[in-house]
């Protein structure tokens, strides 16, 4: 077992009973139970390799700007995802911004680091269905190869290839910690050299108790140690109820398998149609250079397709996953705006709303002609017609894209017209429990926690509605 399994299940012994009366309790808006999972705030000895990680995972000077590391992207105090205010240049983008000069923007919306140790590989369930994986799209089979990968992106860190990052990693002070670990002879096989560079980074953010501290106050209820309000409690019902969020359906609130707390997400893959965000410089007319020119229907030169390109290369057999996207976890999900794969919306009210209203109000989300027609689902190809190609080879079927949204399962079976599953009021009572999975709670001390503003506006204002 490696240090981050013995340290999970040490913490995790008796979360299978837990987490058994917990879910008998919140079934009857009820709270916790005294069995503990872990707290994440002890003290722990890091491994050599992970300790060579941290220093790694914070160096600048791996990169061809030297004003880029990992922690530029994935910042502790914003669940290491992006927080681009904390460099002090807020560049009002919904993507991070790298490269030799660090002016070239990104595609997607930085994820959070924070669990993504304890994500399955990337695998195909029995129907062919993605699962897993690292990246938005799963293109990464490992934790350790997802953590080279930047290193040698045009757009990121931008070294040409794994040759330019080891002959960055010989200047370095901790480059005999790296010899001594891995060997010197490695260092004359680059490509080698940086898949160990990998395995530092991968061990730093498997034993580093901050990238998993199941700290929130939903895991304090699960212990016990504290109570929902009624509003939360309120937003937690509408997060299960299948017939109302059906949120659990891809988040689930309970534990897969009994020992671990539940991680809000089942990793697979979903296509929710989101708007395509005219702020990623990719997505208008005036691209980039460096973006993939992948689309010919006419319509945009340019869509992320997500799990069958154009940035995952092995898009074989994958033509009725275009456009899923991994399902992320909701742990710590209020402070690591904006949401979705491409940053589209910015506040969880907005992506709460268009979940429950993408179909029944789609004027709000995409764009509207003057006769009042709406184009929705507008960051697909509208059409197939064997003109849409991916990398090398063409994919699809001539039913086109758009019949890979998810339009089946609540909330979006619904029409223009109907009622939304959730009105303005439980939208809010929902993001009132997201923030419950907030970590740094402390019992002892519950109002030293500061959430974020939307969290504390979403409690205000139904507390406003609910006052005669």
């Amino acid at each position: 077992m490696n240090a981050l399994g013995i340290r999970l299940a040490s913490g995790f012994r008796g979360w299978g009973l837990a987490l058994a009366l917990a879910t008998l309790l919140a079934a009857c808006g009820g709270g916790g139970d005294a069995s503990a999972p872990p707290s994440g705030g002890g003290a722990t000895t890091l491994s050599a390799a992970a300790t060579l990680g941290q220093k790694i995972f914070a160096d600048t000077a791996l990169s061809a700007s030297g004003r880029q590391s990992c922690a530029s992207c994935h910042v502790a105090s914003a669940a290491f995802a992006e927080d681009a205010s904390a460099s002090g240049v807020d560049h009002g983008l919904p993507v991070a911004l790298g490269g030799p000069g660090m002016d070239l923007a990104g595609f997607r919306n930085t994820p959070s680091l924070m669990y993504t140790a304890l994500t399955p590989a990337f695998f195909f369930d029995s129907d062919g269905s993605p699962n897993g994986g690292f990246f938005r799209d799963g293109r990464a089979a490992t934790l350790a190869d997802q953590a080279t990968m930047p290193f040698t992106s045009s757009f990121e860190m931008a070294n040409a290839d794994a040759a330019e990052v080891i002959a960055r990693l010989k200047t370095r002070p901790y480059l005999a910690e790296f010899v001594a670990l891995y060997g010197d002879a490695v260092l004359a096989d680059p490509r080698t050299a940086l898949a160990r560079v990998g395995s530092a980074l991968a061990a730093f953010e498997s034993e580093e108790p901050s990238f998993d501290p199941f700290s929130s106050k939903f895991d304090a209820v699960q212990r016990g140690q504290a109570q929902l309000t009624a509003q939360e409690l309120r937003g937690m019902g509408l997060f299960n109820n299948a017939t109302k969020g059906n949120c659990s359906a891809c988040h689930p609130s309970t534990s897969a398998d009994g020992s671990t707390p539940p991680m809000f997400t089942d990793y697979s893959y979903d296509n929710l149609g989101i708007p395509r965000n005219p702020l990623i410089p990719g997505n208008t007319s005036a691209a980039p250079a460096y973006t993939p020119a992948n689309g010919s229907d006419g319509v945009q030169t340019y869509y992320d397709l997500g799990v069958c390109g154009p940035f995952r290369e092995e898009t074989a057999n994958l033509a009725a996953s275009c456009g899923q996207f991994k399902v992320p976890t909701l742990r710590n999900v209020a402070v690591t705006a904006p949401y979705f794969h491409n940053g589209r919306f910015a506040t969880l009210k907005e992506a709460i709303g268009f979940y429950v209203r993408r179909d029944t109000d789609p004027q709000e989300w995409y764009p509207t002609a003057a006769d009042g027609s709406v184009t929705k689902f507008d960051d697909l190809p509208a059409s197939y017609g064997g003109q849409f190609v991916v990398k090398a080879g063409v994919v699809g079927s001539d039913a086109g894209y758009l019949g890979n949204v998810n339009t089946a399962e609540i909330p979006y079976n619904r029409s223009i017209g109907d009622t939304p599953a959730l009105s303005p009021d439980e939208i809010d009572d929902v993001i009132t429990f997201l923030c419950t999975l907030t970590d740094g709670y402390d019992p002892a001390r519950p109002s030293a926690q500061v959430l974020p503003a939307q969290c504390l506006a979403a409690a205000r204002t139904t507390a406003a509605a609910n006052t005669p």
